[in-house]
């Protein structure tokens, strides 16, 4: 076959995203082709830089090409990524692609550690990713990352003051402990607590993201209608434990989001402490809290079960020093990485099969 960027193009057009279940060429994922002779160079542009199926992808595009072409042709791919979205430009967050929340239907179930880790790992992905602390009386995110002596700095944009966020880890942060001393509680009632987010999404400079999660406070509350009341939410993930009581209060969680007016996307569920593995014995597995709940509950609502994270003391120790569990190498890494790159695909999913999630308007 005769080397032209058309025929590259229908070679290629054999090629399916496993996730989208589209061609690449459809999707519009393979750019800048450039022929030199027998040399060939062109760009696949994932839809997330935290995409695992990379070589699976890549070697697909290979072997096609190899097929029409013959193995004389020297093929230079470039892997590099273009996050989805579906949002419109907007007055509030308009350089945010997607907005996801890290939602919960009880306390200690491990949600902030949950969100602090995704968060990081993203970035570490390559991603660009903030992260806002909705927990306004339990604020853990500056402990989690080694900045409760941080303050953010404030400029003035026109007649508006816009709060500088802290950035730790690659990851941009705002969390009311950055606002009030450390040993101070906050007791504020539903509405000063729903004016903080606000200006945690409004009066921030988050400029270009393209994950911002949200870590909201446990239950159903006022910040979760103020968040769905002010922004079009992505997505939301819910983060569970095995136990039967955890699980009641996650159903709670996830069917709220799912309640008519809100609609908000469900990505998935994550079962946090799904079992222990004593560090020296890294292949065995105890099921403290019962085994599978997540999956159950993942399978009820029809949704995926992103992941399981195991207990693992050093989880624990990590987020008493600031210093997260993916950032040092070992099971807890791989398995929040691991969820990363299967929310980036969720996400990727969501954004070409679904509608865009519109503000919620709930009328008194």
């Amino acid at each position: 076959m005769q080397l032209s960027a058309e025929a590259i193009l229908k070679t290629l057009s054999r090629v399916q995203d496993p996730d989208l279940k589209k061609d690449l060429v459809t999707l519009g994922m393979i750019q800048n082709i450039k022929i030199e002779g027998n040399k060939v160079s062109f760009n696949v542009v994932l839809t997330t830089p935290a995409c695992p199926l990379k070589e699976v992808i890549k070697n697909n595009c290979l072997e096609e090409l190899e097929n029409d072409f013959g193995k004389e042709v020297e093929w230079d791919l470039s892997m590099t990524s273009q996050v989805t979205t579906v949002r419109d430009a907007a007055p509030v967050l308009p350089n945010v692609k997607n907005i996801i929340a890290i939602a919960s239907g009880k306390g200690g179930v491990g949600k902030s550690t949950t969100s602090v880790n995704l968060a990081v790992a993203l970035a570490e992905l390559g991603a660009k990713v903030g992260l806002i602390d909705a927990d306004i009386s339990g604020p853990s995110v500056p402990t989690m990352f080694n900045v409760e002596a941080e303050q953010p700095s404030v400029k003035k944009v026109g007649e508006k003051n816009i709060i500088i966020p802290i950035t730790q880890y690659g990851v941009k942060l705002m969390s009311i402990g950055f606002l009030t001393p450390a040993d101070s509680a906050v007791v504020w009632r539903g509405p000063m607590a729903s004016s903080a987010l606000r200006q945690f999404i409004s009066d921030v400079e988050w400029g270009e993201l393209d994950y911002l999660l949200i870590d909201l406070p446990p239950g159903t509350s006022d910040i979760h209608l103020t968040m769905v009341q002010t922004v079009p939410v992505t997505g939301a993930v819910i983060v569970t434990t095995p136990q039967k009581i955890a699980l009641a209060d996650a159903n709670k969680g996830l069917s709220m989001f799912r309640q008519p007016q809100i609609n908000v996307p469900v990505l998935g569920v994550v079962e946090n402490m799904a079992y222990f593995t004593p560090e020296e014995l890294p292949d065995n597995k105890y099921y403290l809290f019962g085994k599978e709940g997540g999956k159950r509950l993942a399978e009820k609502y029809g949704v995926p079960l992103l992941g399981e994270i195991p207990i693992v003391q050093s989880i624990r120790e990590s987020g008493d020093t600031g210093y997260p569990a993916v950032m040092k190498n070992g099971l807890t890494r791989d398995a929040y990485m691991n969820l990363a790159e299967t929310i980036a695909r969720q996400i990727a999913i969501r954004n070409a099969s679904e509608s865009k999630t519109e503000v919620v308007e709930i009328k008194a």
